[in-house]
């Protein structure tokens, strides 16, 4: 139950952080559009990542390290042009901001959450190397390991699904302007820092 426990509490504290991930959970849950798939595909690939690093990931992707160098760069040129197209939105404003005009398909923005989650070296750092490194300390890492799983899911839903709770600041279209600089502010900040890693 230990190990349980401080999985759980080691996910929700790594996961927490605003990202690029993070950002785009939040704007589906404002626009209500394909939000569970969206939650469960961050959770699921969450779950499948960090039972890659308790059973030792960790120890691969040290030994392929122009594995990470390319997701490194990879990550970086998709969050460029996330921020990009974010910021455009933006200046755009008008009926392309407002829940109607969020239409895309669900293959399309599982496509987009896909790249946001996968090729992001810092979501690998989280949930491979640091929760699979931390798993291995504890005497059931696998117990751990279903606590960080946990923490995952809980957190993926509670912020699709608790964005609802915002929806009436979001009803003006300058609070949608505002929301995606801010997107961007994150996405080109994230990609600045890979790079500069």
């Amino acid at each position: 139950m230990m190990s349980y426990a401080a999985g759980l509490g080691t996910g929700l504290s790594l996961i927490v952080a605003i990202g690029a991930q993070n950002a785009f959970v939040l704007k589906q849950g404002l626009v209500r559009h394909h939000i569970f798939w969206v939650c469960l595909f961050c959770a699921l690939s969450d779950a499948l990542l960090i039972l890659l690093g308790v059973n030792g990931m960790a120890a691969i992707s040290s030994a392929a390290p122009l594995l990470v160098e390319g997701m490194r760069w990879a990550g970086a040129a998709f969050l460029i042009w996330y921020g990009a197209r974010s910021f455009r939105a933006a200046w755009q404003g008008g009926g392309s901001l407002r829940p109607e005009g969020q239409g895309a398909s669900l293959v399309r923005t599982l496509g987009l959450v896909a790249a946001l989650t996968w090729l992001n070296p810092h979501v690998w750092l989280d949930t491979v190397v640091l929760v699979g490194a931390i798993s291995a300390q504890w005497p059931q890492p696998a117990v751990f390991g279903a606590g960080a799983m946990t923490g995952s899911f809980l957190f993926f839903f509670s912020l699709g699904y608790g964005a609802r709770l915002l929806a009436p600041v979001f009803a003006r279209p300058r609070a949608w302007q505002v929301l995606e600089i801010l997107v961007g502010i994150v996405m080109w900040t994230i990609a600045l820092k890979l790079v500069a890693d």
